[in-house]
């Protein structure tokens, strides 16, 4: 098992880049073949998707207003609760059930769904945690609302002909530490024998309610877990205890041949998961990977014909793999100046402000007037143009791609209405300022040398540890 903490500093310590040899696909003899499938990711038309971040699972960076009013200093985030466990909590249920109704029913609404639709999206990928439809016995989250907005936005969804992925966001206990896991610097799941039943519980009633009649037009995937931290957690007890019996569960109990399971890679290599849910007996499993490189200073050191270089390099992962997959979160950022991306109190490893536990950063470029577009160089508008059109390229080469998210409150980086609004995504969608970037990935050879091309080991270039605190992180 490798621990939190050097998975940090392997992350913070990539090496510069340099030529290394480039992962072939494999041949597609031995690809997994579907004979029974409702949606096919290969033949199908490509997956042009959004997430639609921070509404059923808040994130303090989608929607600072909601966490600001806690602040008790107006120099630091003193008072601030890092996540929704958290807010709940200080809230005190009945508070925290009115302000959470309030802004599910304004953050997202008909009118946001018809909007992604026209801008030529086909699908959207929606969070929602375990808590909205079940709870351990101390938890202070609101449940038992968030199952009809989700039905809500399916059936907005229908009505302007976007697909949807249903995404278990946040496990029971936590599993990946993460805030946008509803608890932050914990990581209980799956080794907790309660936590795994009552994630497995939650998942069990997502599969049998969403693969009924009247949503399979619509929901082509369901994710089983968002961003299980696959190097800190035994993979064994996940695959064998959570995500073959969801499967079964699906397959044998609800009996369903159509719907979709959508498996997150746990920051493994692409060939760990060839040899897991393939053959006779498995069909209809998407794997999902995210992609990002702005949670390390040595991502965040690239200049941008590094960034594209590696972002076409990503394609030859995706070709690699045995299942179906898509790109289900990355983004334009090439910095991770937005405030609180990294976690309420941590800071930014751009402009050296990044301080959490024995990590510390160093300075790079000025974070300052970060969410005004007039106060951005031409350079970095053509920057970020050209690194969003190398990403939208290199994962249509297999199943597409989902990019995070529609909207934030304040951040351009991570808001697509924004980016669109300012030239910075492109419109329509098919559009190419930089046409060609990634030629024929089938053919480049890598440049990035850090573990994340290696085709034997884990993935830790793209793990968000941003959001684990290591010196208070909590295994038990």
């Amino acid at each position: 098992m490798v621990s939190l903490k050097n998975l940090a500093t392997l992350a913070m310590s990539l090496l510069p880049l340099t030529d290394a040899a480039a992962i072939p696909p494999k041949d597609k003899s031995n690809l997994q073949i579907y004979q029974k499938r409702y949606y096919d990711y290969d033949h199908e038309e490509v997956i042009r998707g959004v997430n639609i971040g921070g509404w059923l699972v808040l994130e303090p960076y989608i929607t600072p207003s909601l966490f600001e009013k806690f602040g008790t200093n107006d120099n630091n985030d003193d008072g601030i609760p890092v996540d929704e466990y958290h807010f709940c909590q200080q809230l005190g249920y009945d508070a925290a059930k009115d302000v959470l109704t309030a802004h599910w029913d304004s953050w997202y609404t008909e009118d946001d769904f018809a909007k992604i639709a026209d801008m030529g999206f086909n699908l959207v990928r929606i969070p929602i945690g375990y808590w909205a439809f079940n709870t351990l016995n101390n938890d202070p989250y609101v449940t038992g609302l968030q199952e009809s907005y989700l039905d809500n936005a399916i059936q907005w969804s229908a009505n302007h002909g976007l697909k949807v992925w249903v995404d278990l966001h946040g496990a029971a206990g936590s599993q990946n530490g993460f805030d946008n896991s509803g608890l932050r610097d914990t990581i209980n799941f799956p080794h907790d024998d309660g936590n795994l039943q009552l994630t497995l519980k939650t998942i069990k009633y997502l599969l049998n309610k969403y693969s009924q009649q009247q949503y399979i037009e619509t929901v082509i995937g369901i994710e089983l877990i968002n961003e299980p931290l696959g190097p800190s957690m035994d993979l064994d007890k996940l695959k064998n205890d959570y995500l073959q019996p969801a499967y079964d569960y699906l397959r044998t109990e609800v009996g369903n041949t159509d719907q979709i399971v959508v498996i997150h890679d746990a920051f493994m290599s692409n060939d760990h998961w060839d040899n897991f849910l393939v053959g006779e007996n498995a069909y209809g499993v998407v794997l999902d990977h995210h992609h990002y490189q702005v949670f390390s200073s040595g991502e965040l050191q690239r200049n941008i014909d590094d960034h594209v270089s590696v972002a076409c390099d990503w394609a030859q992962g995706h070709l690699s793999d045995a299942h179906w997959n898509v790109a289900g979160e990355f983004s334009a950022a090439l910095t991770d100046c937005a405030k609180w991306l990294n976690g309420v109190g941590v800071g930014a490893r751009y402009d050296g402000s990044f301080n959490k536990g024995d990590q510390s950063s160093f300075y790079i470029g000025s974070c300052a007037d970060n969410e005004n577009i007039n106060s951005w160089s031409d350079d970095r508008k053509s920057n970020t143009r050209r690194y969003v059109e190398a990403q939208l390229d290199s994962f249509e080469e297999r199943g597409g791609w989902i990019i995070w998210c529609y909207k934030t409150e304040t951040s351009i980086e991570w808001g697509i209405d924004k980016l669109a609004a300012n030239g910075l995504f492109p419109q329509p969608i098919t559009d190419r300022q930089y046409p060609g970037q990634c030629g024929n990935v089938q053919e480049q050879s890598s440049t990035d040398t850090s573990v994340a091309t290696s085709p034997n080991g884990p993935d830790y270039s793209n793990v968000d540890v941003s959001g684990v605190d290591f010196s208070k992180i909590n295994y038990n």
